[in-house]
């Protein structure tokens, strides 16, 4: 008997992969294949270059680079006193705000403590005139409420 191979269905053949080798000029970061390709910037993107890496100053482009960095420094520098000016506006404008806040409490308690003194007072000179006036009821009124507390405080 012989052995039949199993025939691949219609549209279901394995392809093979094929790699494709890359010019050894890509690879190499010194050389300018692949410069002219869309969407690769080259040397063109780097500070102080003309576009030619071969003829390009390392010196020139480290001088540009480092007073691009100084540029931003300085640029950072500004940066940061605007914002320590608005920060120290900011705490300045909050300090005036909790500064009226505190008075303005302040002035409230103050008002507060005020008419409680002197309700106070009223309640008190109102029951000395009582006493003086009734003298008898103060006395036995005195005599129930102690009697009555008496009686909760012993259970």
């Amino acid at each position: 008997m012989k052995r039949q191979t199993p025939t691949p269905k219609s549209g279901t053949r394995r392809r093979k992969k094929t790699t494709k080798l890359m010019p050894d000029d890509i690879n190499n970061p010194l050389s300018n294949a692949g410069n002219d390709l869309p969407g690769n910037p080259g040397t063109s993107s780097i500070p102080g270059s003309t576009g030619s890496s071969a003829s390009a100053n390392p010196r020139e482009s480290f001088e540009s680079s480092k007073q691009h960095l100084r540029e931003a420094a300085g640029s950072l520098r500004s940066n940061i006193e605007t914002s320590r000016d608005h920060v120290r506006q900011a705490a300045g404008d909050l300090r005036a705000a909790a500064t009226a806040t505190a008075g303005e409490l302040r002035q409230r308690a103050e008002h507060a403590y005020t008419d409680a003194r002197a309700r106070a007072r009223t309640l008190q000179e109102d029951g000395e005139q009582y006493i003086r006036e009734n003298p008898t009821k103060a006395v036995l009124t005195a005599l129930a409420a102690g009697f009555v507390l008496g009686l909760i405080y012993r259970h």
